[in-house]
Parts: C-alpha cells; sequence; structure tokens
C-alpha cells in the first residue's frame, strides 16, 4: 500500500485520482481548499484531509509541516491549479496564476523534500499542452507577468513552469526521488470557472462535452505515474500526454530556464524554508 498526497483533490482531476487509488487498496490524502468539498470527498472515500488556499505561502508551510505526520509519503502530486482572470496579486505579493499553479507546489515539496528523499517518493506535476499552445518564449524575470499579461498567457506559463520544475528536480535529485509531469487531457471540469477568458463559457455550454474527457478517464494519466515503475513505466524527468512523451515546443538550451527559474523561486520563498 502507497500514502499517496493529491493536492487540489477535492474536485475534478484529483479527486477522481483519489476514488481509483483507494479502490485499488492505496491511502490517498486528500489536499483541498474548500472546506466543504473537500470533507465531502475524504469521507466518503474515508481518507484523511488537510485544507490549505495555495493563494497563501502561509498556509502551504502549515500544509507541509501537517503532513510530516504521515510515516512515509511515496507520492507526492502537485495536482492543484487553475486558469484565472484578471491580473492579481496575491498577499505575498506574486500573480495568483504563477503562485497557485507552481510556486505554491515548488514551496510544498522542498518543504517535504527531506521526507521525500528518504522515502524515494514519485513527484507528480499536472502540467498541460497549454505549455505548448500560450507560450512562445520564456522570461524568468517576468513569471510574474507583470508585462504583456492575458489569463493564457499567465496559464501557459505555469503550466511550463510545471515542466521546468519536473527536470530541474529530477536533475537534482534523481538518485533519490522520481519526478514525472503529465497533461490531464481536455476534462470536463470546473476548470476556468475563475477566468474571464472563452474557455469559461465553453465550459459553462454542452459544447464542453464536444473533444473532451471525463475527469475518470483523465485521472487514470495521474494514477498510473503514481503507481508506474519509472524507467519501466514512464521516463523520469519528462512530461506525458497519456502514454506518450509531450513534445516542447520551448527549447531549454541547458537546462537554464530549469535552473533559473529554481534559483528565482527558491529566493521568493526563502522566508518559509532554507533551499
Amino acid at each position: 500500500m502507497k500514502t499517496i498526497v493529491i493536492t487540489g483533490a477535492s474536485d475534478g482531476i484529483g479527486a477522481a485520482a483519489a476514488k481509483e487509488l483507494v479502490s485499488l487498496g492505496h491511502q490517498v490524502v486528500i489536499v483541498g481548499r474548500n472546506p466543504e468539498k473537500t470533507a465531502t470527498v475524504a469521507t466518503e472515500l474515508g481518507m484523511p484531509y488537510h485544507l490549505a488556499d495555495f493563494t497563501k505561502l502561509a498556509d502551504v508551510k502549515r500544509l507541509a509541516d501537517e503532513l510530516r505526520q504521515y510515516d512515509h509519503i511515496d507520492v507526492l502530486a502537485n495536482n492543484a491549479g487553475g486558469i484565472m482572470g484578471d491580473r492579481t496579486l496575491t498577499a505575498d505579493g506574486f500573480e495568483k496564476t504563477f503562485q497557485v499553479n507552481h510556486l505554491a507546489g515548488f514551496l510544498l515539496t522542498n518543504l517535504l523534500l527531506d521526507k521525500l528523499l528518504a522515502d524515494h517518493a514519485t513527484v507528480i506535476q499536472t502540467s498541460s499542452i497549454a505549455a505548448n499552445l500560450f507560450v512562445k518564449t520564456f522570461d524568468v524575470d517576468n513569471v510574474n507577468l507583470a508585462r504583456e499579461y492575458t489569463s493564457e498567457k499567465a496559464y501557459g506559463y505555469a503550466k511550463y513552469e510545471n515542466i521546468l520544475f519536473t527536470r530541474e528536480l529530477q536533475r537534482r535529485y534523481g538518485d533519490q526521488l522520481t519526478a514525472v509531469a503529465f497533461h490531464p487531457g481536455v476534462v470536463r471540469t470546473s476548470f476556468s470557472s475563475e477566468s474571464n477568458t472563452f474557455m469559461r463559457w465553453l465550459y459553462r455550454t454542452p459544447l464542453k462535452y464536444l473533444g473532451t474527457i471525463s475527469p475518470k478517464r483523465s485521472a487514470k494519466r495521474l494514477v498510473n505515474l503514481a503507481l508506474g515503475v519509472p524507467g519501466t513505466d514512464f521516463i523520469a524527468g519528462e512530461v506525458y500526454d497519456g502514454k506518450k512523451l509531450l513534445p516542447v515546443k520551448v527549447v531549454d538550451d541547458g537546462n537554464a530556464n530549469a535552473r533559473q527559474l529554481w534559483e528565482e523561486s527558491a529566493k521568493m520563498v526563502a522566508q518559509f524554508t532554507s533551499i
């Protein structure tokens, strides 16, 4: 039996993956923002849960402290995220899309790093093909998108950052843990409900059933990685679209973007950890 922590597990892909994993005999720790939804999912599955709002890095720090109660963590799935609306700064001073999709997961992973290394854990990032659709070039000095902000670009940036984080985590610690990312597909969830984009309108009409997949089907991608064997079922440090590798259009020569993003992210969360 594995102990698997899934953030963003109160709804959608996270909740569906939790249900599948529990049915297979694993312990799943449910992490969500909404108290009612999170408690409901956890109660239905008979699993423990924790609350955290990723727009508050202090919540992430508290969450990490709480997660230390578990004897081991075999899988950490950084699944929380979403596309937002107008450019908004969190109380921590960071653009909301960047913080919720990347920085909070970066902080959580690093706060638990000693435990993840000791347990030879798998760390999974829920990325997206949006990294290819909305990112032409990447500027590590503009991760807060103070320049040229659109909600689509912010989301694309964040999903590309998920990939960069996966690569750099694997490069730094691949002898003791496994990092991997995946595109969940175009899923019928409450995705984009906080945005002011065309996708928000689309997801509220019957058109959302065209060319999309169910959360249950998408969740199998997360489940397969959580239970898979690196080197056999997937290649560590890569990003997957189903069982296929997802080609990443923005080339990162010499892993320069990945290294720089790690260093900048570490500075941003320095008050919470000593990376």
